[in-house]
């Protein structure tokens, strides 16, 4: 077998980032090797070529098809396209209400501890991106409104929505999730970034900060 990773290939996309390596090269990383008669250079390429013209509810049976792909090349390679979809997915997906939002942030309700999001708005409502600001235990993610808003100041965001989820299942917000958002709420208002709405999910629903009225009760409260 055709070893991949020349350690100049390693050394360059180490010292330059990941955005240095041509689509080829990234694929390599992936495959890792060629086989004895077709160099990991030449499979990358025609990897590519099939991504290039492939839907990806059809990716891996067409990239069997590449003599020198086998069963784990093919998925490590249709994992990685995947992956970078569920990624990037939501960007410029505009966002007029809560189930706009649900469809990013779904994955998460099966986290088994809570996960705390930022999702950063442009003055239009567009998602310009997704981070997890917090990683708690099974019933408490611990948010500081310092690190809800670095990530929508580094964007220029006009907004945010901030979402958790509940592993226990139980969607209903609890009295620190109700002081939280009274926090963000004093925060957002001093940033001059709007606070659009706090939801918490589960595995089959969601609560809505903005549709139960909370967020105005916190404004006047």
């Amino acid at each position: 077998m055709d070893d991949l990773l020349k350690p100049d290939l390693r050394e360059r996309v180490v010292s330059r980032g990941l955005t240095y390596p041509t689509d080829e090269e990234l694929i390599m990383m992936i495959i890792s090797t060629g086989t004895k008669d077709i160099p990991v250079e030449i499979l990358a390429h025609k990897i590519v070529n099939v991504i290039d013209r492939t839907e990806p509810a059809k990716l891996v049976p067409e990239l069997l098809k590449i003599r020198g792909v086998g069963i784990s090349k093919a998925l490590a390679v249709a994992s990685a396209v995947e992956f970078g979809r569920r990624r990037t997915c939501h960007l410029e997906a505009k966002v007029k209400c809560v189930n706009d939002v649900l469809p990013f942030v779904k994955t998460y309700a099966m986290k088994m501890q809570e996960h705390f999001l930022t999702i950063s708005l442009s003055g239009a409502h567009e998602i310009l991106g997704i981070n997890v600001t917090s990683v708690g235990t099974v019933n408490n993610a611990i948010i500081h409104p310092r690190e809800v808003f670095t990530e929508a100041i580094k964007r220029q965001a006009s907004a945010i929505i901030v979402c958790h989820n509940h592993p226990s299942g139980n969607i209903n917000p609890s009295r620190e999730d109700i002081d939280t958002t009274k926090r963000l709420l004093e925060s957002s208002e001093i940033l001059g970034i709007t606070l659009l709405d706090h939801i918490i999910i589960n595995k089959t629903s969601y609560f809505s900060f903005r549709e139960h009225k909370f967020l105005d009760e916190q404004l006047t409260g």
